[in-house]
């Protein structure tokens, strides 16, 4: 009788147990689970990517203000020193007066008429 009793009882919690674990899993499978979880796992990955750039952002300044020691970038200007401008584009040269250009006979370069 105890026998009886006993694997009873064992088999109806082990079926519990099962079943249990089991609508845990469907429920975390459900769309709106997976969402949140992919919603979780997005703000996790952003806030990584944000610590990797501020990293990434202390460490250039840190270097830039070992190099600029070391080129001597970082001495005060010497107000005594003119000051030359380097310009990345030249400004173009004057334009020459137009009666010096020769000008050319017109001529179409439409290849659609006929000819």
């Amino acid at each position: 009788m105890f026998r009886r009793t006993f694997w009873f009882t064992a088999g109806a919690a082990a079926g519990v147990w099962a079943t249990t674990k089991v609508n845990r899993k469907l429920k975390q499978l459900t769309p709106e689970s997976l969402a949140a979880q992919a919603a979780d796992k997005a703000i996790e990955t952003g806030h990584r990517l944000k610590d990797f750039a501020l990293d990434v952002r202390e460490g250039m300044v840190r270097r830039e203000a070992e190099l600029g020691g070391a080129l001597g970038l970082e001495a005060p200007v010497d107000q005594d020193l003119p000051v030359q401008r380097h310009y990345a584009v030249e400004a173009p040269e004057p334009a020459a007066h137009p009666s010096t250009y020769r000008t050319l006979p017109y001529t179409s370069n439409n290849r659609n008429e006929d000819h």
